[in-house]
């Protein structure tokens, strides 16, 4: 695909890696429309069903590479600033919108758009070397950007998400374990090994049930209300009621014994 990212994948699980250490894996333009295609494929890909987000080398992503974005003269300074953010908050957007759920591994530095790539992921597992910040208020820009101010506050609460945005104070993973920012605190050698037993418990569940879970709980954390959240929870369990693998689920179930699920 390129240089920039990797892609491995081991049967319904697909690990993609950051793949710029010498430059702390920052964003490139290449980088980030390698992601964009990739993140984009996944929407039609039902081979996949969940996706491990992991870097290579010491840190997961330090932020924007201001070098790796070259304004050729066909755009004012503005126009190209602006190409440059939509194309970095696209690939979030895109996080959001495939239907397989995003593990992130992570360990180091995760600064600015590096730290909204993990907040856009499902879950997150953090390295002790994990440390996190929307740095971008510490170069005289605003500390929201890239999705954090609407991510933080839903994830931490509002005081703890003021606090890092208003400051581009770090949070280490000791302190993103404890607020639920990550799910758990791994050593550096077992990241991978822990996201692939969560994933494997991922893919025992039905696949339509799992694409749609992720897709209700998206929905739900900005539903109107209590009601509009039932709403969805009940179309969804009706439809999935009805489905060949809800079937099987019930009669493995009785069976105990694993179901064998065919996405039908």
């Amino acid at each position: 695909m390129t240089n920039s990212i990797h892609i491995e994948q081991r049967g319904a699980i697909e690990i993609l890696t950051l793949n710029r250490p010498d430059k702390l894996n920052t964003m490139n333009e290449d980088m980030i429309f390698a992601l964009q295609d990739y993140f984009r494929g996944l929407q039609k890909r039902l081979d996949v069903r969940v996706v491990l987000f992991r870097a290579e080398g010491r840190a997961f992503c330090a932020g924007l590479d201001i070098s790796g974005w070259k304004n050729d003269g066909s755009r004012g300074q503005v126009q190209h600033v602006w190409n440059t953010q939509r194309s970095i908050a696209t690939v979030m957007q895109l996080m959001r919108q495939c239907p397989q759920p995003i593990i992130a591994l992570a360990q180091g530095a995760a600064c600015g758009g590096g730290f909204s790539l993990l907040l856009a992921s499902d879950v997150r597992y953090g390295a002790p070397s994990l440390k996190m910040n929307a740095a971008y208020i510490k170069i005289g820009l605003g500390g929201c950007d890239m999705g954090s101010s609407y991510f933080l506050p839903r994830m931490v609460g509002a005081s703890i998400a003021s606090e890092l945005i208003l400051t581009g104070r770090f949070i280490h993973a000791e302190r993103a374990e404890k607020y639920g920012l990550i799910s758990e605190m791994v050593d550096e050698g077992k990241l991978l090994s822990t996201g692939l037993s969560l994933a494997e418990e991922m893919l025992d569940t039905a696949p339509m049930g799992l694409r749609l879970s992720k897709d209700a709980l998206n929905r739900n954390i900005d539903a109107q209300s209590f009601e509009a959240a039932l709403a969805i929870e009940d179309r969804q369990q009706v439809m999935l009621s009805m489905t060949e693998d809800s079937r099987e689920a019930a009669k493995a179930f009785f069976a105990k014994r694993k179901p064998d699920y065919k996405d039908r």
